[in-house]
C-alpha cells in the first residue's frame, strides 16, 4: 500500500517485501524512537509498532520533513497495520480525471500550484459518476471516461481533524470544452490545455501524488 502524508510517500510492506539492497539514509528499528532531525531521504522503518506509527503520523503532520524523499514501514501483519492506520483517520472517498484533447491535458491552477480536478464523491453517486461530474464542474469541460489509472491514498488535516483520503483517477477524453471555466467558487483561478511538456514544467513544484498520478497516466497511455 502506498499512502501520501503530508505529500511524501510512504509505503506499507510486508516484512518479506523489504528491499534490504536498496541504499536508505535511515533505517529505524522495532521499538527505536523516531527522531525528526534524523529522518532524511528513503528511510526504512522496520517491523513497525503502532507506537512508533502513532509518533510517526504526529511528525508528519506537525512538521516539514523537507528531507525526506520516501519512507518504507514494513510489518510482521502488514494487514493490522494498515487497518490500525486506517482508525486514525477519517476515510473518505474521492474521484478525477487527467482529460485529453487533441493531444493536449487539461489542468487547474488553485492554491498557487498546477492540478487535476477531482473531488468527493457524493451519496448515491458511483465512483465513475463523480469523476465525470468533478471534472465539468470544476472546469466546465464535459468528458467521457476510457480507462482507469489508478486510487491514490494520501491525508490532510482540516478543523483539527485527521482526513485519509482515496481517489480514483481516470483517463478521459473531452466530448465539448465550449463551456470551459475554473469554478472560481472552489478556488480555481485557472484551467488551461497543455502538452505533455508544457505539463511537466507546470507540476514540478505541485504536489508529489499529483505527479505520481500523471507519471501513471503516461505509462497507461504508452501501453495502449
Amino acid at each position: 500500500m502506498k499512502i501520501f502524508i503530508n505529500d511524501i510517500p510512504v509505503y506499507i510492506l510486508s516484512e518479506k517485501k523489504v528491499n534490504m539492497n536498496r541504499a536508505y539514509g535511515l533505517i529505524v528499528r522495532e521499538f527505536e524512537t523516531i527522531v525528526p532531525d534524523v529522518l532524511v531521504d528513503d528511510t526504512l522503518i522496520m517491523n513497525a509498532t503502532f507506537d512508533q506509527i502513532d509518533g510517526l503520523l504526529k511528525l508528519m503532520t506537525d512538521k516539514k520533513l523537507k528531507k525526506v524523499h520516501s519512507i518504507f514501514i514494513s510489518s510482521r501483519e502488514k494487514r493490522a497495520l494498515i487497518n490500525y492506520l486506517k482508525s486514525k483517520f477519517k476515510v473518505i472517498e474521492a474521484a478525477g480525471g487527467i482529460v485529453e484533447k487533441d493531444g493536449k491535458l487539461l489542468m487547474i491552477y488553485r492554491r498557487k500550484v498546477w492540478d487535476i480536478p477531482k473531488g468527493k464523491v457524493d451519496k448515491g453517486e458511483s465512483i465513475e459518476e463523480c469523476a465525470i461530474r468533478e471534472v465539468e464542474e470544476e472546469t466546465g469541460v464535459k468528458g467521457v471516461i476510457d480507462k482507469e489509472i489508478d486510487a491514490v491514498w494520501h491525508t490532510y488535516t482540516t478543523k483539527k481533524k485527521y482526513i485519509l483520503k482515496k481517489t480514483h483517477w481516470y483517463a478521459m477524453h473531452c466530448v465539448d470544452d465550449k463551456l470551459m471555466a475554473p469554478q472560481k467558487g472552489e478556488g480555481i483561478k485557472k484551467v488551461e490545455w497543455m502538452d505533455l511538456e508544457q505539463v511537466r514544467v507546470a507540476l514540478h513544484d505541485s504536489y508529489r501524488s499529483i505527479r505520481y498520478v500523471m507519471q501513471e497516466y503516461t505509462k497507461l497511455m504508452k501501453e495502449a
